[in-house]
């Protein structure tokens, strides 16, 4: 498939764009919120690799291989749980709050957004949740924005975002606008690689993953699929980046060419094995300590594991796998914010530092 690193927005009015160069996104076309556009029919030609045929379907039925065995079962009751209140916001800081799989509460710029809300106990295709959420529904504080990383099950949850009120900002994929709008929510904005948005003085840039999207049997590759930066402008000047689900590939040192010296990355661990299946989709914890070089950020924090049974890996492997490639990559330890499910971590607005604020450590896998 082709890689394409410089892909114009084809939105309608694309042409007339502004750019944000420098800290906040290189060359970033700004679109103004809640702009409805024209997408092409597909987006299959920002694949990286090829999706599987009916050979490779095939095989994965006769091996059987997409769920852990009972050995590797075994560890479930000992994944990392520690629900704790939300870090009381402070002027100054961002914080972010781990609720389980790809879901942050994240705390920037005054505002409250969350990453791919997943609150439901079971999602199409899955078994039930293996740890419950980190924090309860009733105990998240008025949530300001939404941003989606694509349209998988387990990152566009329907039920979830049924809970939220309509008029709620939501920042979203290329071609995804219209599932939205159809569930009658009024301040949707679409988003290409490489295109922002602004609300409340935060800024939402979407960036490129290696991944793919489909929802039914007819939308293969029909919206977009990437991650978010997230940059508070006006404040602390931080800003996070969030990965959603993503292979390894090159698209990691383009997105720390364009915005470098990002603070936190938030990337996925699991979700990994059989690696002949899901390697060109799903970073491993090797590959993910790797990303975090390649972005050039300052501290890394795990996701996309512990919460559902989606591939075949031993449940309490990749935390595993992550603190032994950290250790021989000589990363600083306290550069690794490996939270249990429902943990906070605070960054201090006026440093480099983080503070260890209802922040909470899981002990060594044993």
């Amino acid at each position: 498939m082709t890689e394409q690193s410089e892909r114009a927005p084809t939105g309608a009015g694309a042409t007339d764009r502004t750019t944000a160069p420098g800290r906040f996104g290189e060359d970033t076309a700004v679109r103004p919120p809640g702009e409805v556009r024209t997408w092409p029919r597909t987006f299959a030609d920002r694949l990286t690799a090829p999706l599987p045929g009916v050979r490779g379907m095939t095989r994965l039925a006769r091996e059987r291989s997409l769920r852990p065995n009972a050995e590797g079962l075994r560890g479930i009751h000992r994944l990392p749980y520690a629900p704790a209140p939300l870090p009381a916001p402070a002027t100054g800081t961002v914080a972010v709050t781990w609720a389980g799989h790809a879901s942050w509460i994240v705390r920037i710029g005054g505002l409250t957004v969350l990453t791919d809300p997943v609150w439901s106990r079971r999602i199409l295709g899955t078994p039930a949740r293996i740890t419950p959420v980190g924090v309860r529904w009733e105990d998240l504080p008025p949530v300001d924005a939404v941003v989606i990383s694509h349209n998988h099950y387990d990152h566009l949850d329907a039920p979830t975002l049924r809970r939220l009120p309509r008029e709620t900002p939501l920042f979203v994929p290329a071609g995804l606008g219209r599932w939205f709008r159809r569930r009658r929510f009024t301040r949707v904005t679409e988003l290409d690689w490489w295109e922002s948005a602004e609300l409340d003085g935060v800024r939402f840039d979407f960036v490129p993953s290696h991944h793919w999207s489909k929802r039914t049997l007819i939308d293969t590759c029909r919206s977009l699929w990437g991650g978010w930066v997230l940059g508070d402008r006006q404040g602390t000047g931080r800003r996070i980046y969030f990965a959603g689900d993503t292979g390894y590939g090159h698209w990691f040192k383009e997105i720390g060419r364009r915005h470098p010296g990002l603070d936190l990355a938030m990337l996925p661990i699991g979700a990994y094995e059989p690696r002949w299946w899901l390697a060109d989709v799903h970073t491993d914890p090797e590959e993910a300590v790797q990303a975090y070089e390649d972005l050039g950020a300052r501290a890394m924090a795990p996701m996309h594991w512990a919460t559902f049974l989606l591939s075949a890996e031993p449940v309490r492997e990749p935390l595993t796998r992550l603190r032994t490639a950290w250790r021989r990559a000589g990363h600083p330890r306290e550069h690794l914010w490996d939270l249990p499910i429902g943990a906070s971590r605070v960054l201090d607005g006026f440093s480099d530092r983080a503070s260890s604020a209802a922040c909470a450590t899981p002990p060594e896998p044993r």
